[in-house]
């Protein structure tokens, strides 16, 4: 009687052993005080810092949309993980918390090494810009759930925050001023419109050139991560919202009480070429509900901190806090 394998059923033990050799090193290169212990063992395990009065652990999960997609059908894996660190981290500090560690499950039918190695990296990568430490994750191979070649991704941030400063929305006052910091490119939302429109309806491809770059670098370049910002800024903002799906219109009243409205100048706002290019086949209202129109995150602060910030950041005023209902206007 002829017998079978799990690797004749499509997972392959091996190779799963030989991608934990190979991410050994970019797990090692996070290590951050409060770590203890490293990869292999049954669960990670980081000491909590002291100094906080009432800390309180916070939590946050996300994965990176249907940029995967282009990832994988370019072939192109080493930022995807770093984006998939920074969707966590830069929620993290609007709650006013620092991260502390990050775990990532990686799921896909059949374990390519090199590919899942390679997305690894730029999740350690992401790690060391968020000052965190990658203490453990998953890799699932599963034939039959996913088609080959696809893989999918998802991440969890986990840090610490002081619990009386965690309410910022009773901090933002009428007079307060906005502070953009730009993004670096797309971000990690709305890729399902770009695709729709570039490599669909305009017939681009990944190898066209873009203002220096091909396109699919432009697209790829990965979602930049606020955390230095935040700490460098932290004693001089009220409130800071990532802008994420939804744009600037739905995230920056989420920080505002109800009797507070933001008033953003368009003429302001410095928008990524890439925007101004599928703002000529998209309506304005339509562009900024979908992206970040070049604006990754934005402080809100008293206006006797502003010339503070500026000089710590490339963050540059697009607007204000005032008094009316609770939302956004783009003027």
């Amino acid at each position: 009687m002829s017998t079978i394998s799990y690797k004749d059923a499509g997972v392959d033990i091996d190779a799963g052993n030989s991608f934990v050799e190979n991410i050994k090193p970019y797990v090692k290169s996070t290590k951050i005080p409060g770590v203890l212990g490293g990869i292999g063992s049954f669960a990670g395990a980081f000491e909590l810092p002291e100094g906080y009065k009432k800390p309180v652990i916070l939590a946050g999960t996300d994965g990176v949309g249907t940029k995967l997609k282009l990832a994988i059908d370019s072939g192109k894996f080493d930022t995807v993980g770093i984006d998939l660190v920074a969707m966590c981290s830069n929620d993290l500090i609007c709650n006013f918390g620092e991260p502390l560690f990050f775990l990532d499950y990686y799921a896909t039918a059949k374990l390519e090494v090199e590919e899942a190695s390679a997305v690894v990296k730029g999740i350690a990568e992401g790690c060391i810009r968020s000052e965190c430490a990658l203490i453990g994750g998953e890799t699932a191979e599963m034939p039959g759930m996913y088609k080959e070649g696809d893989f999918d991704l998802a991440g969890f941030c986990v840090g610490i925050a002081e619990k009386d400063e965690m309410d910022r929305v009773s901090k933002v006052e009428a007079g307060d001023v906005l502070i953009a910091l730009p993004s670096s490119g797309i971000h990690s939302n709305g890729f399902s419109l770009v695709r729709k429109l570039l490599l669909d309806k305009l017939g681009m491809k990944f190898e066209d050139d873009f203002n220096g770059r091909t396109l699919i670098d432009t697209l790829l370049e990965p979602t930049r991560i606020y955390v230095k910002d935040f700490k460098a800024c932290k004693e001089n903002i009220n409130a800071l919202a990532h802008i994420t799906g939804g744009g600037i219109v739905e995230n920056l009243p989420r920080v505002l009480p109800d009797n507070l409205r933001a008033i953003v100048k368009r003429d302001q706002v410095q928008v990524l070429p890439i925007f101004e290019l599928m703002g000529q086949h998209v309506e304005e209202a339509e562009m900024f509900r979908a992206f970040n129109m070049g604006v990754g995150m934005i402080f809100v602060a008293n206006a006797s901190q502003v010339d503070t910030i500026l000089s710590k950041t490339d963050g540059y005023v697009i607007g204000e806090i005032v008094e009316g209902e609770k939302g956004c206007d783009i003027v």
